[in-house]
């Protein structure tokens, strides 16, 4: 997990907890700083807080317990909104009314951090990159007896090879291929013999990419409305946030379905296009044909980006590896 967004998610955090009442020094007490005699909570000479820590271990824990699971009722109330109304949502927020809402990046970070936590819990097989035997069957065996490897992957890894999908460390470049060809190879060949370290520096950058989803989104949309007036970059932005963050916790939704309770595929994906049809109506206001041909465009337009982010994502992954 990239220490960036780790720190984003947990600052977005911060947000959703509200505080315990603090036990407060008496008026008239000298402030812990500067000594000045307290006439409120607030030192109104260098503005700290007069708060006393002078507490028990017991009671500083006690309180710490307290306010990590004291949520702020914004996100009872955004959540629902967010899958069930997300135009009335965005639109809201636009109008203003933005107290009883959680703001919208802080709602994108933690659910987007939320997502990897929850599609990373479990390490990509490693197919060995050695050699492989002659036959099928004695690479069965081998796979059978190594240790190393957990029975969830050693499942995995036994279809794909009677599949006959084989993985080596043998690509060769050519005597006239050029340098940068030369250098994909070399990666390449690194990659598949060094599999855990790639795919740990996929994950590492695979979450700074998907926070380029948010820029690519809004201007997509400043493009599909560049001819209406009426609508800004700001608000663009707070709608993607919204979508990107419904589509965040419908593929966290769809792991933890297809991981925990019953294999059903990627059939709940089907709501990400009712969802933005539904949100796009209720904050452009546009008609039914006029939503399906932006969604349509849209959809390209994200289709060719995320193409260019995956490339450049593998390509920073081989870079990043030694």
């Amino acid at each position: 997990m990239s220490e960036e967004l780790e720190t984003a998610g947990a600052l977005s955090l911060g947000g959703f907890f509200r505080r315990n009442k603090v036990e407060l020094l008496s008026p008239g007490t000298p402030c812990p700083n500067c000594a000045t005699p307290l006439e409120g909570p607030w030192c109104h000479a260098c503005g700290q807080l007069g708060e006393d820590f002078h507490r028990s271990a017991a009671k500083l824990l006690l309180e710490s317990v307290r306010e990590s699971l004291d949520l702020d009722g914004r996100i009872l109330r955004t959540l629902p909104d967010l899958v069930l109304h997300p135009g009335r949502l965005t639109r809201a927020y636009l109008d203003g009314h933005r107290a009883p809402q959680v703001p919208p990046l802080r709602l994108f970070l933690v659910v987007l951090v939320l997502l990897f936590l929850i599609g990373w819990s479990r390490s990509p097989a490693v197919i060995p990159a050695s050699p492989l035997p002659a036959t099928r069957a004695e690479t069965l065996k081998r796979i059978e007896n190594d240790k190393r490897i957990s029975p969830a992957d050693r499942q995995q890894i036994e279809a794909e090879i009677k599949n006959s999908l084989k993985i080596r460390g043998d690509l060769k470049a050519s005597p006239d291929s050029g340098a940068r060809a030369k250098w994909l190879v070399a990666r390449i060949n690194n990659a598949i013999a060094h599999q855990k370290e790639f795919w740990q520096a996929i994950q590492n950058w695979a979450e700074r990419f998907a926070v380029l989803m948010l820029p690519l989104s809004a201007i997509l949309l400043s493009l599909l409305f560049a001819f209406q007036r009426r609508f800004f970059l700001f608000d663009h932005i707070i709608f993607s946030m919204h979508s990107l963050t419904f589509l965040c916790l419908l593929l966290a939704a769809t792991i933890v379905i297809n991981r925990y309770v019953l294999p059903v595929g990627g059939w709940p994906l089907l709501a990400a296009p009712l969802h933005l049809f539904a949100h796009m109506r209720g904050v452009y206001g546009t008609s039914v044909f006029g939503t399906l041909a932006r969604m349509f465009v849209l959809f390209i337009g994200s289709a060719i980006g995320f193409s260019f982010l995956i490339v450049g994502l593998v390509w920073i992954a081989l870079s990043a590896m030694s």
